[in-house]
């Protein structure tokens, strides 16, 4: 694939520009433009129309999660990630809820970052490692997987075994030889059945419940 183009915004200028030096090292990320100034991101967007925007959490005057909002009610629909130091569930949580594409830690190698650069391009939600056991806390297992999947119909749990496995819509619906559109409609019946608010969590729910990939767990015939 070609490379992915990002931006990259964090106000610790070293930081920013190591990061810069070691994601374009092995010419597989090309960043476009960076800034620690939350001001200057929409300008940068329009001038350079990125594949990526990669976001610090805190920043002075706002933060990562604030400055994504505000973003995605101006209309920009290229994928998000924060880049951050803080492990907080309740940080990974807000991002999540609020549309980010992934959450990365300071702490990754660059080679993951690449990685989840590379998959979150493609429509994947990425989710730093050893975030994982936070990511699956966050769910309110509030009924049993067992009921809960005998909601679904045999078509909606074939996606949400698809979900699991972290495909973008895209690639469900060519596995499946079926639209795009349809799939989205598929997602969106599976997550008000789930009680769920994003496919992140739907693929958590498969995790946390321990469910095989044909979720065969509390399925009707």
């Amino acid at each position: 694939m070609s490379q992915p183009r990002l931006i990259l915004v964090d106000d610790h200028t070293l930081f920013r520009k190591g990061l810069a030096e070691l994601l374009e090292r092995d010419g597989l990320v090309q960043v476009v433009a960076m800034t620690g100034n939350p001001a200057d991101v929409q300008t940068l967007l329009h001038a350079h129309r990125p594949d990526l925007l990669i976001l610090d959490l805190n920043m002075p005057g706002t933060d990562g999660i604030n400055l994504m909002q505000e973003l995605k009610s101006e209309g920009f629909a290229m994928p998000i990630l924060i880049l951050t130091v803080s492990e907080a569930e309740e940080d990974l949580a807000r991002a999540l809820r609020s549309g980010a594409n992934g959450y990365l830690l300071k702490s990754m190698e660059p080679d993951e970052v690449v990685d989840a650069i590379q998959r979150a391009v493609k429509g994947e939600t990425v989710v730093a490692p050893a975030m994982t056991a936070k990511l699956v806390s966050l769910l309110d297992a509030k009924s049993t997987a067992e009921s809960v999947l005998d909601s679904l119909t045999q078509r909606e749990r074939e996606i949400l075994s698809h979900l699991a496995k972290g495909e973008s819509n895209k690639a469900i619906a060519r596995q499946l030889d079926i639209s795009y559109d349809t799939v989205k409609l598929h997602v969106r019946h599976i997550l008000a059945k789930l009680n769920l608010s994003s496919r992140v969590e739907a693929a958590v729910f498969v995790v946390e419940h321990k469910l095989a990939p044909g979720l065969e767990a509390g399925r009707k015939g």
